[in-house]
């Protein structure tokens, strides 16, 4: 919490080089996903560590940390993030923000941020404004995408066939940014 923050994403990219350190799997095949306060995470790990990763889902993610307080649910996190109002908390929130740590010229990796039209908790102007900075500084080839649940709150899909779409959307996502071959039958490659 607060100024302990970035414990978390230390201990997140720790987590991934090791995996790879140990050869369980490489950069080009590492993929993470988080929602909410997991979108912080891997929102994180995006900006500070973008070469470990090659594809990233993140879903109603909170990502300006500097502005979060003003929108939907954000005062009531003051407690556990703090707040840019003070100068000290300021400087804490800004080192982490994912949205202020993107830059331009990096090779990020393929992102799907996934958001909600009518989200309380999290307001989608962090997924939206987060695609944008993204889109415009990456110089990777890798997408982009911004996938918006209509009639949807911060739980996502309400009904099974919503839900269903969205899982097929996000593995066909990462099947293709992971260069997953997609079957046709049953244990027959394309």
């Amino acid at each position: 919490m607060l100024e302990k923050k970035q414990n978390v994403f230390d201990d997140f990219i720790g987590a991934a080089e090791w995996l790879i350190q140990q050869k369980y799997t490489k950069p080009e095949k590492l993929s993470i996903a988080g929602g909410s306060n997991g979108g912080l995470l891997v929102g994180a790990a995006l900006t500070q560590r973008p070469e470990l990763f090659r594809a990233v889902i993140c879903a109603v993610p909170l990502l300006d940390m500097v502005r979060y307080h003003l929108f939907g649910s954000g005062k009531t996190w003051i407690p556990e993030y703090g707040c840019a109002d003070d100068l000290e908390q300021f400087r804490v929130l800004f080192a982490y923000s994912p949205y202020h740590r993107v830059l331009p010229g990096t090779r990020y990796p393929a992102l799907l941020m996934i958001s909600a039209e009518n989200d309380d908790r999290v307001d989608p102007m962090h997924a939206r404004k987060m695609v944008a900075a993204v889109q415009n500084a990456t110089a990777s080839p890798h997408p982009v995408m911004l996938r918006v649940e209509a009639h949807a709150g911060h739980g996502g899909a309400d009904l099974v066939m919503k839900a269903v779409v969205q899982a097929t959307d996000t593995y066909a996502f990462l099947m293709d940014a992971l260069g997953m071959p997609p079957y046709r039958g049953v244990g027959r490659p394309a």
